[in-house]
């Protein structure tokens, strides 16, 4: 015999195919997920009175929670949000397995002012862990989403400076902040103690000045390096690079100059085909950046009669560079490759 749904599947059924929604990787929502989607607070009331838990796990390897959901409706529907908590929602759950974001850091993230505090009063944890593959703290989320209101509220409530970043793809407050050219929040974080020389993530991770030399904000480049930042970090074990070669693959040439003053090493490979500044700058056709290194090369020579030379086998290399390459790349992947 099949089962007879309920009104409220049939009610949450119009709602999806009335609004064309879709979870991560082509997964229908639920019932209850439609509902809040579509911000029909009657509808959730009579699901959550029908038996629908309110903490019903995440579908995909994106899914959310349905306060995960809430936490990011635009507009924000507060109704839903505390009645969903008042059914016992859990404010920390974890998300699916790429993120595992908690509702208070998809909304710090967001920017989600309103929905950040009815979180915390609800008890959410402002130092969570971040999941292992792309996660992140609230502060973290905060501090790459760029509002400064939101960073201050974490602050205040105990958000950790210095968390480690996520094991894959993560972000410390710093690097985030950095990475997104938000010099006012890097600023902040300095002042109380952020660590600019902190580990990075093995794959796919970033230091604060690899993060703002690829972004290419100045400010933030000699604020990073007023603070002792090491020029010549070492890059990610995958898809990484140095401070310089992000520079220099995305054509931000006084950010390059800067480096080199502060003693970027040129001679450092970095990234899964092992490219150097320069090679990466001839790669991506940067012919300013390209300019600038061979003329720091050549300058910087010990022996001025040699220019010519170094100039020579500087072109030499690039030209061989580009044949093996196939010339120049016109996909912006190859930027982090």
């Amino acid at each position: 015999m099949s089962e007879i749904p309920c009104s409220g599947d049939v009610r949450a059924s119009k709602v999806l195919a009335e609004r064309g929604e879709e979870s991560d990787e082509d997964l229908p929502p639920t019932p209850l997920m439609s509902a809040i989607l579509a911000q029909d607070h009657t509808l959730l009331i009579s699901l959550l009175q029908s038996g629908a838990s309110p903490n019903e796990g995440p579908r995909g390897w994106y899914g959310r929670t349905p306060l995960q959901a809430a936490a990011l409706l635009s507009p924000l529907s507060p109704q839903i949000l505390r009645t969903l908590l008042s059914r016992s929602a859990d404010p920390n759950a974890p998300g699916g397995n790429n993120g595992g974001r908690t509702a208070l850091t998809l909304a710090a993230g967001a920017g989600n002012r309103e929905a950040m505090e009815i979180l915390l009063e609800a008890g959410a944890n402002v130092n969570l862990p971040p999941a292992r593959y792309m996660g992140r703290t609230p502060l973290q989320a905060a501090c790459e989403g760029g509002d400064t209101f939101i960073v201050r509220i974490l602050l205040n409530r105990g958000g950790d400076v210095n968390a480690p970043p996520a094991h894959n793809l993560g972000r410390s407050a710093l690097a985030a902040a950095a990475e997104n050219g938000h010099g006012e929040i890097v600023e902040s974080l300095l002042s109380l103690g952020a660590v600019v020389n902190a580990p990075i993530s093995r794959a796919n991770g970033i230091t604060a000045l690899q993060g703002a030399a690829r972004f290419g904000d100045l400010a933030i480049v000699e604020m990073l390096l007023q603070a002792g930042v090491d020029v010549n970090a070492e890059a990610s074990h995958t898809f990484g690079t140095t401070a310089l070669r992000a520079a220099a693959e995305k054509g931000h040439v006084e950010v390059l100059k800067r480096l080199l003053e502060a003693g970027a090493d040129v001679h450092v490979t970095s990234g899964a085909r092992g490219l150097t500044a320069l090679q990466a700058a001839n790669i991506n056709g940067r012919e300013d950046v390209i300019a600038a290194l061979m003329h720091f090369s050549a300058a910087s020579s010990s022996n001025p009669s040699s220019s010519y030379l170094v100039d020579f086998v500087l072109v030499l290399h690039l030209h061989l560079d580009r044949v093996e390459a196939g010339g120049m790349y016109s996909d912006p992947q190859c930027e982090l490759q």
